[in-house]
């Protein structure tokens, strides 16, 4: 299974940069950017941080999908 995300179609709906993101949830700039780019998976403390910031789940933001 991958996790695929719309995190950065949701900072674009809040026109945000990933370092204002960052800040705000208390990440780094590069772990925003290593989520966007599904090279890192959130931890559940990261993805609930994330969908709190956006008033939204986190199933709104992460989806599970299975492999081909």
């Amino acid at each position: 299974m991958k996790l695929h995300n719309s995190l950065k179609v949701w900072r674009a709906k809040q026109d945000i940069t990933q370092a204002e993101l960052a800040k705000a949830v208390g990440l780094s700039r590069q772990t925003i950017n290593s989520i966007e780019k599904a090279v890192f998976y959130p931890s559940v403390v990261s993805a609930l941080k994330l969908a709190k910031h956006f008033s939204t789940t986190v199933e709104e933001i992460f989806k599970l999908e299975e492999e081909k």
